[in-house]
Protein backbone atom coordinates (compact mmCIF):
# COMPACT_ATOMS: atom_id res chain seq x y z
CA UNK A 1 0.00 0.00 0.00
CA UNK A 2 0.95 3.34 -0.51
CA UNK A 3 1.63 6.48 1.57
CA UNK A 4 -1.57 7.71 2.89
CA UNK A 5 -3.11 10.95 0.89
CA UNK A 6 -2.69 13.98 2.84
CA UNK A 7 -5.98 15.07 4.15
CA UNK A 8 -7.33 19.07 3.47
CA UNK A 9 -6.48 21.63 6.36
CA UNK A 10 -4.02 19.02 7.97
CA UNK A 11 -0.21 19.14 9.55
CA UNK A 12 2.19 16.65 7.01
CA UNK A 13 1.83 13.09 7.42
CA UNK A 14 4.41 11.30 8.93
CA UNK A 15 6.39 9.00 6.81
CA UNK A 16 6.65 4.87 6.73
CA UNK A 17 2.96 3.92 6.05
CA UNK A 18 2.33 -0.08 6.54
CA UNK A 19 1.16 -2.58 4.72
CA UNK A 20 -2.42 -4.39 5.76
CA UNK A 21 -3.22 -6.22 2.91
CA UNK A 22 -6.62 -6.59 2.01
CA UNK A 23 -9.42 -4.34 0.98
CA UNK A 24 -10.98 -1.76 3.11
CA UNK A 25 -14.04 -3.06 4.81
CA UNK A 26 -17.75 -1.07 3.24
CA UNK A 27 -17.38 1.40 6.11
CA UNK A 28 -19.20 4.88 7.73
CA UNK A 29 -19.09 7.54 5.48
CA UNK A 30 -20.08 6.36 1.69
CA UNK A 31 -22.61 7.93 0.51
CA UNK A 32 -23.19 8.36 -3.61
CA UNK A 33 -23.96 12.17 -3.93
CA UNK A 34 -27.67 12.56 -3.95
CA UNK A 35 -30.41 14.92 -3.00
CA UNK A 36 -30.17 14.15 1.18
CA UNK A 37 -26.88 13.66 1.77
CA UNK A 38 -27.07 12.94 5.78
CA UNK A 39 -29.31 10.05 4.95
CA UNK A 40 -26.93 7.79 6.32
CA UNK A 41 -26.94 4.05 8.37
CA UNK A 42 -25.21 5.10 11.72
CA UNK A 43 -22.70 2.13 12.98
CA UNK A 44 -20.99 1.64 16.38
CA UNK A 45 -17.96 0.72 19.40
CA UNK A 46 -15.82 -0.98 22.54
CA UNK A 47 -14.43 -1.16 26.31
CA UNK A 48 -16.68 -1.39 28.67
CA UNK A 49 -17.55 -4.48 31.56
CA UNK A 50 -18.55 -6.82 28.62
CA UNK A 51 -17.84 -7.01 24.88
CA UNK A 52 -18.53 -9.01 22.34
CA UNK A 53 -16.38 -10.65 19.10
CA UNK A 54 -16.66 -13.49 16.38
CA UNK A 55 -15.17 -16.70 15.82
CA UNK A 56 -15.24 -19.49 13.23
CA UNK A 57 -14.20 -23.01 14.18
CA UNK A 58 -10.57 -23.05 13.04
CA UNK A 59 -10.15 -26.05 10.69
CA UNK A 60 -13.75 -26.31 9.73
CA UNK A 61 -15.92 -24.48 7.67
CA UNK A 62 -16.54 -20.91 8.13
CA UNK A 63 -13.66 -21.06 10.36
CA UNK A 64 -11.23 -17.84 10.47
CA UNK A 65 -9.88 -15.91 13.59
CA UNK A 66 -12.28 -13.36 15.28
CA UNK A 67 -11.75 -11.71 19.02
CA UNK A 68 -12.93 -9.02 21.65
CA UNK A 69 -12.37 -5.72 23.51
CA UNK A 70 -11.60 -4.86 27.32
CA UNK A 71 -12.75 -5.79 30.90
CA UNK A 72 -14.73 -8.65 31.75
CA UNK A 73 -14.17 -9.10 28.25
CA UNK A 74 -17.42 -10.37 25.97
CA UNK A 75 -16.61 -10.95 22.38
CA UNK A 76 -18.59 -11.47 19.42
CA UNK A 77 -18.77 -14.06 17.32
CA UNK A 78 -20.29 -13.33 14.11
CA UNK A 79 -18.56 -11.52 11.84
CA UNK A 80 -19.94 -8.23 10.67
CA UNK A 81 -19.25 -6.55 6.86
CA UNK A 82 -19.99 -3.29 6.26
CA UNK A 83 -21.96 -2.94 3.15
CA UNK A 84 -23.32 0.27 1.12
CA UNK A 85 -26.77 0.76 0.02
CA UNK A 86 -28.20 2.78 -2.45
CA UNK A 87 -32.17 3.04 -2.03
CA UNK A 88 -33.90 5.36 -4.23
CA UNK A 89 -30.50 7.65 -4.93
CA UNK A 90 -29.98 8.08 -1.43
CA UNK A 91 -26.84 6.88 0.44
CA UNK A 92 -27.35 4.73 3.53
CA UNK A 93 -24.17 3.16 4.47
CA UNK A 94 -25.11 -0.03 6.39
CA UNK A 95 -23.56 -2.96 7.95
CA UNK A 96 -24.70 -6.54 7.74
CA UNK A 97 -26.94 -6.90 10.76
CA UNK A 98 -28.56 -4.61 10.38
CA UNK A 99 -31.56 -6.62 8.88
CA UNK A 100 -34.55 -7.00 10.31
CA UNK A 101 -34.77 -9.58 12.71
CA UNK A 102 -38.01 -12.06 11.55
CA UNK A 103 -40.40 -12.04 14.32
CA UNK A 104 -40.28 -14.99 16.14
CA UNK A 105 -43.59 -17.25 16.98
CA UNK A 106 -44.45 -15.88 20.60
CA UNK A 107 -43.08 -18.47 22.42
CA UNK A 108 -40.88 -18.29 26.35
CA UNK A 109 -37.27 -20.33 26.18
CA UNK A 110 -37.27 -23.43 28.43
CA UNK A 111 -34.99 -22.99 31.34
CA UNK A 112 -32.38 -25.35 31.00
CA UNK A 113 -31.02 -26.94 33.95
CA UNK A 114 -26.86 -26.23 34.74
CA UNK A 115 -25.25 -29.67 33.95
CA UNK A 116 -25.68 -31.53 36.87
CA UNK A 117 -29.19 -32.25 35.93
CA UNK A 118 -30.32 -31.16 32.17
CA UNK A 119 -34.14 -31.28 31.61
CA UNK A 120 -33.27 -32.67 28.16
CA UNK A 121 -32.64 -35.84 26.03
CA UNK A 122 -28.93 -37.40 25.91
CA UNK A 123 -26.43 -36.95 23.35
CA UNK A 124 -22.86 -36.95 23.26
CA UNK A 125 -22.62 -32.96 22.28
CA UNK A 126 -21.62 -33.03 18.72
CA UNK A 127 -24.24 -31.43 16.81
CA UNK A 128 -25.31 -28.13 15.84
CA UNK A 129 -27.81 -27.45 18.44
CA UNK A 130 -30.40 -28.06 16.40
CA UNK A 131 -32.21 -30.76 18.19
CA UNK A 132 -31.68 -32.65 21.85
CA UNK A 133 -28.38 -33.06 21.48
CA UNK A 134 -27.78 -32.05 25.02
CA UNK A 135 -25.38 -34.93 27.43
CA UNK A 136 -26.34 -35.16 30.71
CA UNK A 137 -22.67 -35.59 32.08
CA UNK A 138 -20.86 -32.39 30.55
CA UNK A 139 -17.13 -33.31 31.71
CA UNK A 140 -17.27 -36.85 30.02
CA UNK A 141 -13.99 -37.54 28.70
CA UNK A 142 -12.25 -34.87 30.48
CA UNK A 143 -8.75 -35.47 30.27
CA UNK A 144 -5.82 -34.92 34.05
CA UNK A 145 -5.32 -31.58 34.11
CA UNK A 146 -8.21 -30.09 32.84
CA UNK A 147 -10.22 -27.65 33.75
CA UNK A 148 -14.26 -28.34 33.82
CA UNK A 149 -17.34 -27.42 32.31
CA UNK A 150 -19.44 -25.87 35.07
CA UNK A 151 -22.70 -26.00 33.12
CA UNK A 152 -24.89 -25.51 29.65
CA UNK A 153 -27.84 -24.07 29.35
CA UNK A 154 -30.96 -24.22 27.33
CA UNK A 155 -33.69 -22.89 25.17
CA UNK A 156 -36.46 -24.47 23.48
CA UNK A 157 -38.48 -21.89 21.46
CA UNK A 158 -40.14 -21.59 17.50
CA UNK A 159 -39.67 -19.22 15.43
CA UNK A 160 -38.79 -18.67 11.57
CA UNK A 161 -36.76 -19.84 9.41
CA UNK A 162 -34.08 -16.81 10.41
CA UNK A 163 -33.89 -17.82 13.30
CA UNK A 164 -34.29 -15.80 17.02
CA UNK A 165 -31.96 -13.04 17.84
CA UNK A 166 -29.76 -14.13 20.94
CA UNK A 167 -27.29 -11.01 20.60
CA UNK A 168 -26.59 -9.62 23.89
CA UNK A 169 -24.09 -11.07 26.44
CA UNK A 170 -22.59 -9.13 29.41
CA UNK A 171 -20.84 -10.96 32.96
CA UNK A 172 -21.86 -8.19 35.85
CA UNK A 173 -20.65 -9.53 39.37
CA UNK A 174 -21.84 -13.02 39.93
CA UNK A 175 -24.26 -12.43 36.94
CA UNK A 176 -23.98 -13.50 33.32
CA UNK A 177 -27.05 -11.39 31.17
CA UNK A 178 -27.85 -12.75 27.88
CA UNK A 179 -30.88 -11.64 25.63
CA UNK A 180 -33.32 -13.96 23.94
CA UNK A 181 -35.86 -12.64 21.78
CA UNK A 182 -37.76 -9.96 23.21
CA UNK A 183 -36.58 -11.62 26.91
CA UNK A 184 -33.25 -10.48 29.09
CA UNK A 185 -32.50 -13.33 31.58
CA UNK A 186 -29.35 -13.03 34.17
CA UNK A 187 -27.86 -16.33 35.75
CA UNK A 188 -25.68 -16.99 38.39
CA UNK A 189 -21.75 -17.60 36.97
CA UNK A 190 -21.38 -20.43 39.23
CA UNK A 191 -24.17 -22.67 38.66
CA UNK A 192 -25.70 -21.30 35.44
CA UNK A 193 -29.29 -20.92 37.80
CA UNK A 194 -31.74 -18.36 36.55
CA UNK A 195 -31.56 -15.68 38.92
CA UNK A 196 -34.07 -12.74 37.17
CA UNK A 197 -35.76 -12.39 34.15
CA UNK A 198 -37.55 -9.51 32.00
CA UNK A 199 -40.12 -9.45 29.62
CA UNK A 200 -39.77 -6.49 27.22
CA UNK A 201 -42.58 -7.82 25.26
CA UNK A 202 -41.68 -6.23 22.14
CA UNK A 203 -38.39 -6.86 20.06
CA UNK A 204 -34.79 -5.61 21.02
CA UNK A 205 -33.38 -3.11 18.44
CA UNK A 206 -30.69 -1.70 19.93
CA UNK A 207 -28.09 -2.43 22.70
CA UNK A 208 -24.66 -2.17 23.95
CA UNK A 209 -22.07 -4.40 25.16
CA UNK A 210 -20.87 -1.33 27.45
CA UNK A 211 -22.11 -0.68 31.05
CA UNK A 212 -22.02 1.58 33.83
CA UNK A 213 -19.66 1.06 36.80
CA UNK A 214 -22.59 -0.27 38.77
CA UNK A 215 -24.18 -2.35 35.66
CA UNK A 216 -26.96 -0.42 33.74
CA UNK A 217 -27.12 -0.44 30.21
CA UNK A 218 -29.35 0.81 27.82
CA UNK A 219 -31.46 -0.79 25.17
CA UNK A 220 -33.99 0.29 22.70
CA UNK A 221 -37.56 -1.84 21.58
CA UNK A 222 -39.97 -1.14 19.22
CA UNK A 223 -42.65 0.81 19.90
CA UNK A 224 -46.24 -1.11 20.86
CA UNK A 225 -47.09 -2.06 17.03
CA UNK A 226 -43.71 -2.17 15.80
CA UNK A 227 -43.15 0.58 13.21
CA UNK A 228 -40.66 2.14 15.02
CA UNK A 229 -37.20 1.05 17.16
CA UNK A 230 -38.22 4.33 19.65
CA UNK A 231 -38.58 3.32 23.15
CA UNK A 232 -35.59 3.68 25.39
CA UNK A 233 -35.33 1.55 28.43
CA UNK A 234 -32.51 1.37 31.29
CA UNK A 235 -32.19 -1.85 32.70
CA UNK A 236 -30.03 -2.87 35.81
CA UNK A 237 -28.07 -5.71 34.76
CA UNK A 238 -27.10 -6.75 38.07
CA UNK A 239 -30.34 -6.62 40.27
CA UNK A 240 -32.64 -7.29 36.28
CA UNK A 241 -34.74 -4.41 37.22
CA UNK A 242 -36.05 -2.03 34.37
CA UNK A 243 -35.09 1.29 35.24
CA UNK A 244 -37.01 5.05 33.35
CA UNK A 245 -38.45 4.14 29.77
CA UNK A 246 -38.56 7.26 27.50
CA UNK A 247 -39.82 7.47 23.66
CA UNK A 248 -36.87 8.78 21.48
CA UNK A 249 -37.86 11.68 19.28
CA UNK A 250 -36.33 11.32 16.27
CA UNK A 251 -34.96 14.38 14.35
CA UNK A 252 -34.14 14.65 10.74
CA UNK A 253 -34.74 13.32 7.15
CA UNK A 254 -36.84 10.19 8.91
CA UNK A 255 -39.11 10.00 12.06
CA UNK A 256 -38.74 6.26 12.84
CA UNK A 257 -35.82 3.40 12.41
CA UNK A 258 -35.67 -0.48 12.18
CA UNK A 259 -32.53 -0.69 14.20
CA UNK A 260 -31.35 2.09 16.68
CA UNK A 261 -27.00 2.02 17.58
CA UNK A 262 -26.34 2.37 21.33
CA UNK A 263 -22.90 3.33 23.34
CA UNK A 264 -22.47 4.82 26.92
CA UNK A 265 -19.80 6.23 28.54
CA UNK A 266 -19.89 7.22 32.46
CA UNK A 267 -23.65 8.98 32.44
CA UNK A 268 -23.91 9.83 28.71
CA UNK A 269 -25.61 7.31 26.25
CA UNK A 270 -25.25 8.52 22.77
CA UNK A 271 -27.63 6.79 19.93
CA UNK A 272 -27.71 6.79 15.88
CA UNK A 273 -30.40 5.72 13.38
CA UNK A 274 -30.82 6.36 9.87
CA UNK A 275 -30.36 10.31 9.23
CA UNK A 276 -29.57 11.11 12.82
CA UNK A 277 -29.00 11.28 15.98
CA UNK A 278 -28.87 12.43 19.55
CA UNK A 279 -27.28 12.05 23.31
CA UNK A 280 -28.90 11.48 26.36
CA UNK A 281 -27.83 11.21 30.03
CA UNK A 282 -28.04 7.70 31.30
CA UNK A 283 -29.27 8.48 34.77
CA UNK A 284 -32.59 9.84 33.97
CA UNK A 285 -33.26 9.63 29.96
CA UNK A 286 -33.01 13.12 28.88
CA UNK A 287 -31.79 14.58 25.85
CA UNK A 288 -28.79 16.30 26.15
CA UNK A 289 -28.01 17.03 22.39
CA UNK A 290 -28.31 16.10 18.62
CA UNK A 291 -26.58 17.12 15.84
CA UNK A 292 -24.24 19.63 17.73
CA UNK A 293 -21.14 19.46 14.86
CA UNK A 294 -20.36 22.85 13.02
CA UNK A 295 -22.48 23.42 9.72
CA UNK A 296 -20.70 21.78 6.93
CA UNK A 297 -19.95 18.67 8.73
CA UNK A 298 -22.92 16.73 10.60
CA UNK A 299 -21.82 13.50 12.69
CA UNK A 300 -23.21 10.65 11.80
CA UNK A 301 -22.08 8.38 14.75
CA UNK A 302 -20.70 7.96 18.26
CA UNK A 303 -17.77 5.46 19.47
CA UNK A 304 -17.52 6.04 23.56
CA UNK A 305 -15.18 4.08 25.67
CA UNK A 306 -12.97 4.92 29.18
CA UNK A 307 -15.28 7.89 29.64
CA UNK A 308 -14.61 9.77 26.31
CA UNK A 309 -16.68 10.16 22.66
CA UNK A 310 -15.64 10.84 19.27
CA UNK A 311 -18.30 11.76 16.00
CA UNK A 312 -17.91 10.15 12.99
CA UNK A 313 -19.33 13.14 10.47
CA UNK A 314 -19.92 13.26 6.69
CA UNK A 315 -18.88 16.67 5.88
CA UNK A 316 -20.99 18.63 3.29
CA UNK A 317 -18.11 19.57 0.85
CA UNK A 318 -17.79 18.63 -2.91
CA UNK A 319 -15.61 15.44 -2.01
CA UNK A 320 -18.11 14.65 0.95
CA UNK A 321 -14.83 14.11 3.25
CA UNK A 322 -15.22 11.96 6.63
CA UNK A 323 -13.78 13.90 9.40
CA UNK A 324 -13.27 12.30 12.81
CA UNK A 325 -14.14 14.61 15.73
CA UNK A 326 -13.98 14.57 19.44
CA UNK A 327 -17.31 15.10 21.47
CA UNK A 328 -17.96 16.83 24.85
CA UNK A 329 -20.12 13.91 26.68
CA UNK A 330 -22.66 16.59 28.03
CA UNK A 331 -22.50 18.92 25.08
CA UNK A 332 -21.61 17.70 22.16
CA UNK A 333 -19.12 19.73 21.29
CA UNK A 334 -15.91 19.48 19.74
CA UNK A 335 -12.14 20.56 20.91
CA UNK A 336 -10.55 18.74 17.92
CA UNK A 337 -11.59 17.23 14.11
CA UNK A 338 -9.56 14.96 11.94
CA UNK A 339 -10.14 15.08 8.25
CA UNK A 340 -10.10 12.02 6.42
CA UNK A 341 -7.96 12.26 2.86
CA UNK A 342 -10.77 12.47 0.03
CA UNK A 343 -12.45 8.47 -1.19
CA UNK A 344 -11.24 7.42 2.55
CA UNK A 345 -14.34 6.35 4.92
CA UNK A 346 -13.94 4.84 8.31
CA UNK A 347 -14.56 1.05 8.49
CA UNK A 348 -13.62 0.88 12.55
CA UNK A 349 -13.03 2.86 15.53
CA UNK A 350 -10.83 0.24 17.55
CA UNK A 351 -10.56 2.60 20.89
CA UNK A 352 -11.66 5.73 21.59
CA UNK A 353 -9.06 6.23 24.09
CA UNK A 354 -6.33 6.06 23.07
CA UNK A 355 -7.70 6.80 18.89
CA UNK A 356 -7.27 4.23 16.99
CA UNK A 357 -9.16 4.22 13.84
CA UNK A 358 -9.28 1.75 10.99
CA UNK A 359 -9.64 4.26 7.74
CA UNK A 360 -9.79 2.22 4.02
CA UNK A 361 -10.59 3.90 0.28
CA UNK A 362 -12.91 1.53 -1.40
CA UNK A 363 -11.99 2.63 -4.68
CA UNK A 364 -8.11 1.96 -4.82
CA UNK A 365 -8.12 -0.90 -1.84
CA UNK A 366 -5.87 1.50 -0.06
CA UNK A 367 -6.41 0.81 3.94
CA UNK A 368 -4.72 2.73 7.03
CA UNK A 369 -4.82 2.04 10.71
CA UNK A 370 -4.39 5.62 12.32
CA UNK A 371 -3.42 6.28 15.86
CA UNK A 372 -4.52 9.84 16.74
CA UNK A 373 -2.57 11.49 19.99
CA UNK A 374 -5.48 13.91 22.37
CA UNK A 375 -5.45 17.09 20.10
CA UNK A 376 -6.92 14.96 17.31
CA UNK A 377 -3.48 15.25 15.50
CA UNK A 378 -2.18 11.89 13.59
CA UNK A 379 0.45 9.97 15.56
CA UNK A 380 1.44 7.54 12.92
CA UNK A 381 0.04 4.46 11.31
CA UNK A 382 0.48 0.73 12.22
CA UNK A 383 3.02 -0.93 9.98
CA UNK A 384 3.30 -4.73 9.49
CA UNK A 385 2.02 -7.79 7.40
CA UNK A 386 -0.77 -9.23 7.71
CA UNK A 387 -4.37 -10.33 6.73
CA UNK A 388 -5.95 -7.99 9.67
CA UNK A 389 -9.88 -8.87 9.16
CA UNK A 390 -13.14 -5.81 10.19
CA UNK A 391 -14.74 -7.12 12.36
CA UNK A 392 -17.20 -4.86 13.85
CA UNK A 393 -20.47 -4.84 15.31
CA UNK A 394 -20.86 -7.55 18.20
CA UNK A 395 -24.31 -7.16 18.52
CA UNK A 396 -25.66 -6.93 14.58
CA UNK A 397 -28.03 -4.22 14.89
CA UNK A 398 -26.62 -2.62 17.04
CA UNK A 399 -23.45 -1.99 16.40
CA UNK A 400 -21.42 -0.68 13.53
CA UNK A 401 -17.95 0.86 14.14
CA UNK A 402 -17.16 -0.75 17.56
CA UNK A 403 -16.91 -4.47 19.26
CA UNK A 404 -14.49 -5.19 16.17
CA UNK A 405 -13.75 -8.92 17.40
CA UNK A 406 -10.53 -8.89 16.14
CA UNK A 407 -8.90 -6.63 18.05
CA UNK A 408 -8.34 -5.26 21.75
CA UNK A 409 -6.41 -2.02 22.49
CA UNK A 410 -4.29 -1.08 25.33
CA UNK A 411 -2.75 1.83 26.70
CA UNK A 412 -0.05 1.70 24.52
CA UNK A 413 -0.36 -1.51 22.31
CA UNK A 414 -2.81 -2.57 19.83
CA UNK A 415 -3.29 -6.68 19.45
CA UNK A 416 -4.53 -7.63 15.63
CA UNK A 417 -6.13 -11.35 14.69
CA UNK A 418 -4.28 -12.30 11.38
CA UNK A 419 -4.53 -15.03 8.96
CA UNK A 420 -7.33 -17.71 8.26
CA UNK A 421 -8.29 -21.26 8.18
CA UNK A 422 -5.78 -21.74 5.26
CA UNK A 423 -2.69 -19.94 6.43
CA UNK A 424 -3.50 -20.34 10.20
CA UNK A 425 -3.74 -17.67 13.18
CA UNK A 426 -1.71 -15.18 14.76
CA UNK A 427 -1.47 -12.13 16.64
CA UNK A 428 0.13 -9.40 16.13
CA UNK A 429 0.96 -6.53 18.50
CA UNK A 430 1.95 -2.81 17.45
CA UNK A 431 3.80 -0.52 19.58
CA UNK A 432 1.02 2.89 19.11
CA UNK A 433 4.13 5.40 20.06
CA UNK A 434 6.07 3.68 17.02
CA UNK A 435 3.16 2.05 14.70
CA UNK A 436 5.90 -0.85 14.83
CA UNK A 437 5.33 -4.26 14.90
CA UNK A 438 6.25 -5.54 19.16
CA UNK A 439 5.79 -8.92 18.79
CA UNK A 440 3.23 -11.91 16.83
CA UNK A 441 2.20 -14.92 18.59
CA UNK A 442 1.29 -17.81 16.38
CA UNK A 443 -1.96 -19.67 17.54
CA UNK A 444 -0.52 -23.49 16.15
CA UNK A 445 -1.73 -25.66 13.57
CA UNK A 446 -5.62 -25.43 12.43
CA UNK A 447 -5.97 -22.96 15.97
CA UNK A 448 -7.08 -19.72 15.86
CA UNK A 449 -6.45 -16.54 18.32
CA UNK A 450 -8.74 -14.61 19.02
CA UNK A 451 -7.60 -11.60 21.66
CA UNK A 452 -10.51 -11.08 24.27
CA UNK A 453 -9.35 -8.03 26.98
CA UNK A 454 -5.23 -6.81 27.31
CA UNK A 455 -4.04 -4.50 30.80
CA UNK A 456 -0.89 -3.78 31.87
CA UNK A 457 0.53 -4.74 28.93
CA UNK A 458 -0.64 -8.54 29.57
CA UNK A 459 -2.92 -9.70 26.89
CA UNK A 460 -5.47 -12.49 27.53
CA UNK A 461 -6.77 -14.68 24.45
CA UNK A 462 -8.93 -17.69 22.92
CA UNK A 463 -7.11 -20.54 21.41
CA UNK A 464 -10.15 -21.93 19.73
CA UNK A 465 -8.75 -25.60 18.14
CA UNK A 466 -10.26 -28.07 15.50
CA UNK A 467 -13.53 -29.12 15.80
CA UNK A 468 -14.05 -31.71 18.00
CA UNK A 469 -11.02 -30.47 20.22
CA UNK A 470 -10.47 -28.10 23.33
CA UNK A 471 -9.32 -24.73 23.60
CA UNK A 472 -7.98 -22.92 25.53
CA UNK A 473 -7.90 -19.31 27.81
CA UNK A 474 -4.17 -17.46 27.77
CA UNK A 475 -2.37 -15.08 28.82
CA UNK A 476 0.71 -13.24 26.60
CA UNK A 477 2.93 -11.39 28.49
CA UNK A 478 4.41 -7.36 28.14
CA UNK A 479 7.22 -8.90 25.86
CA UNK A 480 5.11 -11.66 23.71
CA UNK A 481 6.91 -14.57 25.56
CA UNK A 482 5.36 -17.79 26.23
CA UNK A 483 1.55 -17.65 27.27
CA UNK A 484 0.36 -19.31 30.43
CA UNK A 485 -2.10 -20.87 30.74
CA UNK A 486 -5.37 -19.58 32.54
CA UNK A 487 -7.71 -22.02 31.85
CA UNK A 488 -7.41 -25.64 29.96
CA UNK A 489 -10.82 -26.48 28.60
CA UNK A 490 -12.11 -29.92 29.09
CA UNK A 491 -11.85 -32.75 26.08
CA UNK A 492 -14.75 -35.62 25.29
CA UNK A 493 -17.95 -34.39 24.99
CA UNK A 494 -17.44 -30.47 26.45
CA UNK A 495 -14.92 -30.27 23.79
CA UNK A 496 -17.67 -31.11 20.65
CA UNK A 497 -20.12 -29.01 22.62
CA UNK A 498 -17.65 -26.33 22.72
CA UNK A 499 -17.20 -26.40 18.94
CA UNK A 500 -20.44 -26.05 18.02
CA UNK A 501 -20.82 -22.93 19.49
CA UNK A 502 -18.10 -21.83 17.15
CA UNK A 503 -20.18 -20.55 13.93
CA UNK A 504 -22.39 -18.08 15.86
CA UNK A 505 -21.06 -17.10 18.91
CA UNK A 506 -20.14 -14.37 21.52
CA UNK A 507 -17.50 -15.11 24.40
CA UNK A 508 -17.20 -13.72 27.15
CA UNK A 509 -13.70 -14.23 29.98
CA UNK A 510 -14.44 -12.78 33.21
CA UNK A 511 -12.90 -13.79 36.87
CA UNK A 512 -11.62 -17.05 35.63
CA UNK A 513 -14.50 -18.19 33.93
CA UNK A 514 -15.07 -18.76 29.93
CA UNK A 515 -18.35 -18.05 28.78
CA UNK A 516 -19.98 -19.40 25.21
CA UNK A 517 -22.93 -18.29 24.16
CA UNK A 518 -25.11 -18.40 20.76
CA UNK A 519 -25.63 -15.41 18.98
CA UNK A 520 -29.04 -17.12 17.23
CA UNK A 521 -31.31 -19.45 17.98
CA UNK A 522 -32.90 -21.61 15.11
CA UNK A 523 -36.15 -21.47 16.50
CA UNK A 524 -37.05 -25.09 15.52
CA UNK A 525 -39.10 -26.20 18.72
CA UNK A 526 -36.00 -28.08 19.96
CA UNK A 527 -33.79 -27.72 23.02
CA UNK A 528 -30.78 -25.74 21.33
CA UNK A 529 -27.71 -24.66 22.91
CA UNK A 530 -27.77 -21.19 24.72
CA UNK A 531 -24.99 -20.22 26.88
CA UNK A 532 -22.00 -22.64 28.64
CA UNK A 533 -19.65 -21.72 31.10
CA UNK A 534 -15.86 -23.30 32.22
CA UNK A 535 -13.79 -22.78 35.18
CA UNK A 536 -12.01 -24.47 37.40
Amino acid sequence: MTELPQPPNQPPTPSGYGHLPGPPQQGYGFPPQGENPYAQQPAYPPQPPTVPQQVAAPGGPGSGPGAAPKKKTVLLIAASVASVLVLGGVGYVAFSGDDKDPKPVAQEPTDAKPSASPSVDKGDGNGNGKGSEIPTDLNEGRKPGEDKALWLKTAKMEGPGAGIPAKGLWVVGDTVVKTVDKSVIGYGVSDGNEKWKIDLRTEICGLTGQTSPDGRTVMVVKNADGSSCNQMKLIDLKTGKEGWTKELVMEGPFNAADSTRVTLSGDTFALAWTGGQSAHRLSTGDKLFSDAGPEGCKPMTYAAGNNKMIAVALCLDADRTIEIQDADPNTGKKTWSYRLPKGYQVNAVYSVSPTVIDAGNRDTKERAILVLDEKGQKRNTLSGEGNFLVNCGGYGSSEGLQYCGNSVVDADTAYLASGDKSTGSEIVAFDLGTGKVKWRAKAGDKKALIPLDAANGQLTAYRASPVGEPGEIVSFPADGGAPKTLLKLPSGTSARIESSFLTSQSAAYADGRFFLSTTRLLGENKDEKLLMAFGK
